[in-house]
């Protein structure tokens, strides 16, 4: 029993005529009768009882018209709800991201992709960035954004963009008013950051240890915005990705260049690489790449 069948045996039983139920479906009158006489065979007896003047369904036939109903209107439905996943008519997609980019550049992609699709449903985790990779290695989330990590066997990577961290500092510091910054300076006074297993954390712990050692933490939080009203407030400096400069400047600290060493570290779309990526996803990844997403690296107030 296939579709073709149950859509010929259908139009018969509504018309009630081989050959109104012909011109409905475009076929042929003979080759509608092949049709229904396949079914017939495959179900193993008549469905319906022709005579020269009318057609009638049998008992069997009386059975099978609304399950054969309900199939069609099922299946009819099932290839419209796909065309609409495929158009992007609807549809969901999960993304996984990093706390600091999630509250700072997500938006203005997500923005972008709404104005396209506003119909298609986004859920996002904002996560620590070793979550954000295991959310996508178990398939929990389609797409992560975050830092590469050093093993990328099973992860698909697009670039967006290098990112660099810059130094936080108190509007009334010293330092607000140089044009860089050094981390020798920088590391003269209480040190803000935020708490292990953060990536923020672990990466300037390493790009530290062989110039300057173990990095000497005054305060700690698991959140950048407690670390930037901490700075704002005088009882520390800090260092934090430049995606976080319009953030840190909203909680009332300014962020200046930082360099010596220049610690810097690719941000990009991570992926699953034997999973085959919803319309949805492929859109959400298209409209990431294409929002320029890379942060202004001018850290003034002129900016």
């Amino acid at each position: 029993m296939n579709l073709k069948q149950l859509r010929a045996f259908v139009a018969v039983a509504r018309h009630l005529s081989f050959a109104q139920a012909g011109e409905h479906l475009h076929l042929s009158q003979p080759a509608l009768s092949l049709t229904i006489k396949a079914l017939e065979e495959d179900l193993g007896g008549p469905l319906l009882l022709r005579t020269t003047r009318q057609v009638s369904l049998t008992p069997e036939g009386e059975t099978l018209l609304p399950l054969a109903q309900q199939l069609l209107a099922d299946w009819d439905n099932t290839e419209e709800l796909l065309r609409q996943h495929f158009t992007l008519q609807t549809g969901r997609v999960s993304i996984a991201a990093m706390p600091s980019f999630a509250g700072n550049l997500l938006p203005v992609a997500l923005r972008r992709f709404r104005d396209r699709y506003p119909k298609v449903n986004v859920s996002v985790d904002d996560v620590i960035n070793e979550q954000v990779l295991e959310m996508v290695r178990h398939r929990r989330v389609e797409l992560g954004i975050g830092f590469e990590p050093q093993s990328t066997q099973d992860l698909v990577f697009t670039p967006l963009y290098l990112d660099r961290f810059v130094a936080v500092v108190p509007l009334g510091s010293p330092l607000a008013n140089q044009p860089t910054v050094r981390w020798a300076q920088l590391l003269q006074h209480d040190f803000i950051t935020l708490q292990r297993p953060s990536a923020v954390r672990l990466l300037l712990e390493d790009a530290l240890l062989a110039e300057h050692g173990r990095l000497n933490v005054a305060f700690e939080s698991h959140q950048l915005s407690t670390v930037g009203r901490m700075v704002a407030n005088g009882l520390g400096v800090s260092a934090v990705p430049a995606l976080c400069i319009a953030q840190m400047r909203e909680l009332g600290a300014q962020c200046v260049a930082l360099e010596d060493p220049l610690i810097q570290r690719r941000i990009s779309i991570m992926r699953l690489a034997e999973h085959k990526l919803s319309a949805a996803a492929l859109a959400l990844q298209e409209a990431l790449v294409g929002a320029g997403l890379a942060p202004s690296l001018t850290t003034g107030d002129e900016a």
